[in-house]
C-alpha cells in the first residue's frame, strides 16, 4: 500500500467494475443535487412557507421509505444491473417531466412535490441494488474502500452540484437544472450498461403462504409471486437487523442524527432571516456541508482501515447533532458555514464506517435487504427529518428547530452507544485485501 492509498485508499478503483459503476453513479448523483436546489427553489418560490418547503422531505421520505424496502427485496430476487437499469431509466423519465412543467409555467407546488416524489421512488428502488453490487465487483477486503469512495463522489456532487444549479438556474431557469439531471442519470446508464449481470448467491422469493423459495430455476417461476410478496420479504429483512444487535444499533444511530437533526428544510428560512434571502449564500449552505464532507473523504483512509467502525460512527452522529446545534445558535456567514461544514465531515465519517459495517456484518442473502433498510434510514430519515424541522420552525423559529433538533440528536446517540456494547466492540473481519 503506497502512502496516498493509507490516506485515500483508491485500490478499488483498480477494478475495471468498479470503475464504471462509480463513475455512473457518481454522474446520476450530480443531476440529483443539481435537482434539489431546482425543487427548492421552484417550492419556496411558489409558497413562501416552511412547512412547504418541509414538505418536500415529507414525500421524498415516504416514497424512500416505501420503496427502498422494496427494492432490497428486488436486490436479493434478480438481477441486480438490470434493477439498476430499468430504475435508473424511471428517475431520467420524472426528470424530464419535471423539466416540462417548469418550461410550461405550471406554477404548482402540488405538481412538483408529486414528481419528486415519482423520481425518488425510482432511486430508492435502485439504489440496494447498487450498494450491493460493491461485493460483486470488489474484493471484500476493499469493500469498505469502495462505500468510502462513493461517499467521497456523494460530497463532490453535493458540492458541485448546488453551484451548478446556482449558475443554471439563474441564467436559464429551473427547467434546464432539471434537464441538466435528466442528462446526467443518462450518462450514468452507459456505464451501468456494461457491468455484468449480477444475482444473488441465495436469492429468496416469499410466496403468498409465506414459503421462501430459492434458486435460479424457482425464481424465474415466482418472479409474479415476488412482485406481490415483495414487502414480506422486506419485513423478513427487517426482522434480520433487529435480530443482529450491531445492525441494529448502527441504524439506529442514523435514524437519530437524519430524523431529529436534519436542517436542509431550514436554509430558505435561515438564509431569508441571516442573509436576505440572498440565493448565492442558499448555495453556499449546501456547499460547505459539502465541503467537511469532502475534507473528511478525501482524508478517509485511517476511518475505512479502522477495527472497530461501529464506536467511530457512534462519535460522528453525536458531532454531527452537536454541530447542527451550533449551526442554528450562531450569526453571520463564516460561523454558520463552518458549523455546516463540521456537520458535513462528521455525516461523511459517519456514513462511511456504517456503510462498510453493514456489508460486512450482512451475508449475501440478506445484503439487498439490509441494505435498502440502511437506504431507508440514510434517505428517507433526512425527508422525515425535513418535515420535522420543517413544522417546528413553521411553529417557533427555524434556529430553534436546529438547535433543538441537534442536541435531541447528541442525547439520543449517547443513549444508543451506553445501551448498545455489541456496536461499540464489533471488529472487521481478517480478510484478504
Amino acid at each position: 500500500m503506497n502512502r496516498l492509498d493509507r490516506v485515500l485508499d483508491l485500490r478499488p478503483l483498480r477494478h475495471r467494475d468498479f470503475r464504471l459503476l462509480w463513475i455512473g453513479t457518481t454522474a446520476q448523483m450530480l443531476g440529483g443535487r443539481v435537482a434539489v436546489v431546482a425543487v427548492l427553489v421552484d417550492v419556496w418560490e411558489l409558497t413562501r412557507s416552511p412547512l412547504s418547503v418541509g414538505a418536500i422531505g415529507l414525500v421524498t421520505g415516504v416514497a424512500t421509505a416505501v420503496f427502498g424496502l422494496v427494492g432490497g427485496t428486488l436486490a436479493d430476487t434478480v438481477d441486480r444491473r438490470g434493477v439498476i437499469l430499468v430504475t435508473s431509466a424511471g428517475a431520467a423519465l420524472a426528470a424530464a417531466l419535471l423539466a416540462t412543467q417548469s418550461a410550461a409555467g405550471a406554477g404548482s407546488a402540488v405538481l412538483v412535490l408529486a414528481v419528486v416524489g415519482l423520481q425518488t421512488a425510482f432511486g430508492s428502488l435502485g439504489w440496494s441494488a447498487r450498494r450491493a453490487f460493491l461485493t460483486t465487483v470488489l474484493p471484500v477486503g476493499r469493500v469498505p474502500a469502495g462505500v468510502a469512495l462513493g461517499h467521497l463522489s456523494a460530497q463532490a456532487a453535493t458540492l458541485a452540484g448546488p453551484a451548478l444549479a446556482g449558475v443554471v438556474i439563474a441564467r436559464w431557469g429551473t427547467g434546464a437544472a432539471y434537464g441538466a439531471d435528466a442528462l446526467l442519470i443518462a450518462v450514468s446508464l452507459l456505464g451501468v450498461a456494461r457491468l455484468p449481470r449480477s444475482r444473488p448467491s441465495a436469492p429468496v422469493v416469499v410466496t403468498a403462504d409465506g414459503r421462501a423459495v430459492a434458486g435460479a430455476g424457482e425464481r424465474r417461476s415466482m418472479i409474479a409471486a415476488h412482485l406481490t410478496a415483495g414487502f414480506r420479504a422486506a419485513t423478513d429483512g427487517l426482522r434480520f437487523v433487529h435480530r443482529r444487535p450491531v445492525l441494529r444499533g448502527a441504524l439506529a444511530s442514523d435514524l437519530a442524527a437524519t430524523v431529529l437533526a436534519m436542517p436542509v428544510a431550514l436554509f430558505p428560512v435561515l438564509n431569508q432571516e441571516r442573509f436576505g434571502g440572498d440565493p448565492r449564500t442558499l448555495g453556499l449552505f449546501l456547499s460547505a456541508i459539502a465541503v467537511g464532507g469532502l475534507v473528511a473523504g478525501v482524508t478517509s483512509g485511517p476511518v475505512t482501515r479502522s477495527a472497530r467502525p461501529g464506536r467511530v460512527g457512534l462519535v460522528a452522529a453525536g458531532v454531527w447533532g452537536v454541530a447542527l446545534a451550533g449551526f442554528g445558535l450562531v450569526d453571520g456567514l463564516v460561523p454558520t458555514l463552518v458549523f455546516l461544514a463540521v456537520a458535513g465531515a462528521a455525516d461523511t465519517i459517519s456514513v462511511i464506517s456504517r456503510g462498510g459495517l453493514v456489508q460486512l456484518a450482512t451475508p449475501d442473502s440478506y445484503r439487498g435487504r439490509v441494505s435498502s433498510a440502511e437506504y431507508v434510514v440514510g434517505a428517507g430519515g433526512p425527508g422525515i427529518g425535513d418535515a420535522r424541522a420543517g413544522a417546528v420552525a413553521g411553529l417557533f423559529s427555524a434556529s430553534t428547530a436546529a438547535v433543538t433538533g441537534g442536541l435531541a440528536c447528541a442525547v439520543v446517540v449517547a443513549g444508543i452507544a451506553v445501551v448498545s456494547p455489541t456496536l461499540r466492540r464489533w471488529r472487521v473481519p481478517d480478510r484478504p485485501s
